[in-house]
């Protein structure tokens, strides 16, 4: 919006000609976002207690969680109008890349919105039922499968890029659909299961989206694209204004969320962001260095299926608890330790997801 406003104030004076940059925009993004989340915070949290919408507690889980019921939540909807107004006042609006993001993060934002609407202002502890969850998961999922693969111009924004190794990489062909659903669907439920304690998904999704942001402006670049030897895919550099976004947002809330927190994301903000990260590493073609950054969301989602996998099998459990931190927090580690190790790893996964720019 802002872009186009600036171009056509650049033939009045050329100092607007600024605003076309990507790199300021992402900045621009950042900030938007950043501000946006510092200043409406409040007013938000201020709202979600006043209408009683707190956080229910399982009974069956590590006693200090306890003292957390109560505290307001469905505060991602804090996060996805901050992504969103950034988005569209700092970003080309005629790339169909910022559409299918947005529209895919705030569809599955709807979806989680729902289901938090059900679980505590409802009173319904079931939520949304998992069939119609992930019905909905499936359609945001599957429509953005097959447009990015109706819009693709080459074989390399349909391929699937191996990290490390020198011009190797998969056409998919038509199950590029398939292998797309997944990512989205598998990366969105990941994050979710990873939001289970103060700040503990929010900064890695800051992280690893900073990260892809990075990738999404070196992949709509030919040059840079040429030289690192990952594919072109153009326009994609549109999306570091997203990404910027998401850190911007992220950080926002983080600062109302860190431990002890004073409001949590609830699925709204859990399932739209892991599903905004799966659709970026999509179109940069980053899959598979997105497995590797966001190494803490796949390790929480492995414990799971390894936890419930066991336990119908051979009736024992091999966690104390699942996903994994509660795991380490039923050891005994406090929780601050617990959010900020898996934080320091993510730090560790992501500067290697970097390194499979120049390692090949």
């Amino acid at each position: 919006m802002l872009p186009l406003l600036a171009e056509f104030l650049s033939e009045y004076y050329s100092g607007f000609a600024v605003f076309q940059y990507l790199t300021l925009r992402g900045i621009l993004g950042v900030l938007t976002a950043l501000m946006i989340s510092l200043l409406v915070g409040p007013y938000v949290i201020n709202k979600l207690r006043s209408n009683q919408i707190g956080q229910a507690v399982r009974d069956d889980g590590p006693q200090s969680h306890l003292s957390k019921a109560g505290t307001p939540t469905m505060g991602g909807a804090l996060i996805l109008v901050a992504i969103a107004i950034s988005t569209l006042l700092w970003s080309d609006l005629s790339n169909p890349y910022v559409w299918v993001t947005l529209g895919v993060t705030l569809i599955f934002g709807a979806v989680g919105w729902v289901d938090d609407y059900r679980k505590v202002v409802e009173k319904n502890p079931r939520g949304l039922p998992a069939k119609w969850k992930y019905l909905w998961q499936s359609v945001g999922g599957l429509g953005a499968a097959i447009v990015l693969y109706a819009i693709a111009d080459t074989p390399a924004e349909t391929s699937l890029l191996i990290p490390f190794l020198k011009d190797v990489s998969i056409e998919l062909g038509i199950f590029f659909i398939v292998f797309t659903y997944f990512v989205i669907v598998g990366s969105s439920n990941a994050v979710n299961l990873t939001d289970g304690l103060d700040g503990l998904a929010i900064l890695p999704t800051v992280m690893v989206g900073g990260a892809l942001g990075v990738f999404a402006y070196l992949s709509g670049n030919f040059n840079f694209s040429e030289y690192l030897l990952i594919p072109y895919v153009p326009g994609s550099g549109e999306l570091i204004i997203f990404c910027g976004a998401i850190v911007g947002a992220g950080l926002g809330f983080l600062w109302f969320n860190t431990y002890p927190a004073q409001v949590f994301m609830g699925d709204v903000g859990a399932l739209s962001l892991g599903a905004a990260l799966g659709v970026i590493a999509v179109i940069v073609r980053q899959e598979l260095v997105l497995f590797i950054m966001g190494g803490v969301f796949v390790a929480e989602t492995v414990s799971v299926i390894l936890q419930v996998a066991s336990f119908k099998l051979t009736g024992r459990r091999i966690f104390r608890m699942a996903p994994l931190h509660h795991h380490f927090e039923l050891k005994g580690w406090p929780e601050p330790r617990v959010i900020v190790r898996f934080w320091i790893i993510t730090v560790v996964l992501v500067l290697i997801g970097f390194a499979s720019l120049k390692i090949r």
